[in-house]
């Protein structure tokens, strides 16, 4: 999992991913790829 400062250009690397807000955290996941998870905050 990558902790980035900003998550907007890996919201561009495959069409499936999702920004999800849990507990004051941003991620990204992808349930078609699980190789894209990242985390920021």
């Amino acid at each position: 999992m990558k902790v980035r400062n900003s998550l907007k250009g890996l919201m561009k690397r495959h069409r499936d991913n999702k920004l999800i807000r849990r507990k004051g955290r941003v991620y990204i996941i992808n349930k078609t790829n699980p190789r894209f998870k990242a985390r920021q905050g």
